[in-house]
């Protein structure tokens, strides 16, 4: 992409979300153009992402698919598009609603991107599809353990697909193609996120710990941190890698809690630690991994993730370390109205 950024036009779809809200507001705070758009629920019981792309197409080749018209005459003349949307429910089961909305849905704004001439279409994924790994980064390779993970990563797995035939998205920025990128949000906190303020009330009790001896980083982050690097990506003058990592915060387990909670956690035995997991994972298979999430989120807590440097590292972008004042900020009283 190149010339100004400031006279780029924006649409985010999905914008009245806890992120689509996020990026919006970032947007106009820099004083840039921006439309919104309520994300067209969709439907899917694919399993593959070339059934997903097979869906994709029928719908846009329907005489009748009025949400592709409409998506495709919502992004006329306009220079970056960003899908926000999506159905973030981690202890959800698989559902065609939570197919269609997080694997199918990304694929249409791909295809009405390209066919309206954007210059860029910003997928906000999520760094979950690679599951328990050491290290999280910005490769192919995905690990997804639950309903929403495998949501998430069969959606990624569809947009690059469809960038492998340059006839529909093409990876290089130019006149008359359309460069995409799938942004992998990491473990994403706000003041008033109901998991943060779940998170917040394990810091600030007993149950607060981490596998000893704590020092362990973790991939939590910001949603200030996050809108600011979509827009980062989203306007960048050169090519953007067809997936990158939302850049580390640089906080350590300790420091989460330290942050969200009012007491130093507890150090635990990592071999008591794995063995909780162990078991919790076990009995949430039992029930169709209604579990998953909620154990998942312990598991952050008490090992954290490592995040390999990634392409935001190479151009030099580094985001303001916002996350521990968002934790500050859940963690304080708000006033009554």
């Amino acid at each position: 992409m190149s010339g100004d950024s400031s006279a780029l036009r924006w649409l985010v779809v999905g914008s009245s979300g806890f992120v689509g809200t996020a990026i919006v507001a970032q947007l106009r705070e820099r004083g840039l153009v921006v439309d919104t758009l309520s994300a067209p629920r969709l439907s899917s019981e694919a399993t593959t992402a070339q059934a997903l792309i097979d869906e994709a197409h029928a719908i846009c080749d329907s005489a009748s698919a009025s949400a592709f018209r409409l998506l495709c005459s919502a992004f006329a003349n306009v220079d970056v598009v960003v899908n926000a949307a999506g159905l973030a429910t981690p202890g959800d089961s698989e559902s065609p609603a939570l197919t269609g909305a997080n694997a199918l849905l990304p694929s249409v704004i791909a295809l009405a991107a390209k066919t309206a001439g954007v210059r860029r279409f910003v997928h906000v994924s999520s760094a979950s599809v690679q599951g328990h790994r050491k290290f999280i980064d910005e490769t192919t390779s995905r690990a997804p353990f639950s309903a929403y993970s495998r949501s998430k990563a069969l959606g990624e797995e569809a947009l690059e697909e469809l960038a492998r035939d340059s006839s529909i998205v093409d990876g290089a920025s130019g006149p008359g193609k359309t460069s995409w990128v799938s942004v992998r949000a990491t473990s994403v906190q706000g003041p008033s996120r109901p998991t943060t303020l779940s998170l917040v009330k394990v810091a600030s009790s007993p149950l607060s710990s981490v596998a000893a001896p704590g020092t362990a980083p973790t991939p939590v982050s910001s949603i200030n941190a996050l809108a600011w690097f979509v827009v980062e990506a989203g306007q960048y003058p050169g090519t953007v890698p067809p997936l990158v990592l939302q850049p580390w915060e640089g906080l350590s387990v300790t420091d989460v809690l330290a942050a969200a909670g009012v007491r130093s956690p507890l150090r635990l035995p990592p071999w008591l630690c794995h063995t909780v997991l162990r078991c919790g994972y076990l009995a949430s298979g039992l029930i169709k991994e209604r579990l998953h999430g909620p154990i998942r989120r312990v598991e952050l807590m008490w090992f954290g993730q490592a995040q390999a440097p990634g392409w935001a590292e190479t151009v030099g972008l580094s985001a303001e370390q916002s996350v521990r004042t968002v934790l500050e900020q859940a963690r304080t009283p708000r006033p009554s109205a």
